[in-house]
């Protein structure tokens, strides 16, 4: 990811680098390279997707099955509105940081101050770094971006007690051309048996193939919130969900008693 051109002021820092991912750079490009030369690619790049936020030993097989779907517009899209879940911080609406760029051991992943500054004054919206500083949801699906990608902004949100519609306006606030993505950043079922979390997850998945975003609450995803707002959002406007990888903790790299789930899910146009 290049920055040329960009004087950097203020630089949010990684906080999973050698715990949810490989802080050596040359690593990290061989996992990626293998979660994604191992995810099929085919059809036109989603508006949207729902991806995984797990160490990559975890879930990065399954965020691969979503992100290897942006590929075919990797020069197209140019900017990705991130949208996930605070696990260390409570607040209502929805936080933006103040950064410039994010960083990974990938690079520096600049911001889109413009589109920041313009959802600045949506009531809704408030300045929170304290929240971004330490959570992993986001900062996660960034090396999936920087290594599918050319160069590309982003805007990055952490949804707390907001409300579908505040989030859904917030999207609309944000959706512009086919240059603009999005992502939103959800684990599924947490800590049930391996058995009890496929059940769970796959109709999770039917309820948001069919865009039944009542029916979803923290017991079926952690960002059960942003997904919310999403599934309301494709139906403003037309998008069509489809889950293109479900899969556990004990499937990837874990014990089967207490698991996390895990889905891939696109939205085309």
């Amino acid at each position: 990811m290049k920055a040329a051109g960009l004087t950097m002021q203020k630089i949010r820092r990684s906080a999973c680098g050698g715990r949810f991912y490989p802080a050596d750079p040359n690593e990290l490009r061989g996992v990626m390279k293998s979660f994604l030369v191992a995810a099929e690619t085919c059809g036109s790049a989603p508006k949207a997707i729902i991806a995984p936020h797990a160490g990559y030993a975890y879930s990065g097989p399954v965020a691969a099955s979503a992100y290897a779907r942006f590929q075919p517009a990797r020069d197209l899209i140019k900017r990705v509105i991130l949208v996930g879940p605070s696990h260390h911080a409570e607040f209502s609406g929805l936080a933006m940081s103040s950064a410039d760029a994010f960083v990974t051991p990938l690079g520096l992943v600049p911001l889109d101050k413009e589109a920041l500054a313009q959802i600045r004054l949506l009531p809704q919206m408030i300045v929170f770094d304290e929240a971004h500083e330490p959570e992993h949801c986001l900062e996660v699906q960034l090396p999936f971006l920087q290594s599918v990608l050319g160069e590309f902004t982003i805007v990055p949100l952490l949804a707390g007690n907001a409300s579908d519609e505040e989030i859904v306006e917030v999207l609309v606030a944000l959706w512009n051309g086919p240059e603009t993505r999005i992502v939103v950043s959800s684990d599924l079922s947490h800590c049930h048996d391996y058995a009890a979390a496929k059940t769970m997850d796959q109709a999770t998945a039917q309820n948001i193939e069919a865009l039944r975003a009542e029916r979803l609450d923290d017991n079926q995803a952690c960002g059960f919130r942003p997904i919310r707002g999403l599934l309301h959002l494709a139906r403003l406007r037309g998008l069509r969900p489809s889950c293109v990888d479900l899969r556990n903790s004990g499937d990837t790299a874990g014990r089967r008693d207490r698991v996390v789930g895990y889905g891939a899910f696109i939205f085309a146009g």
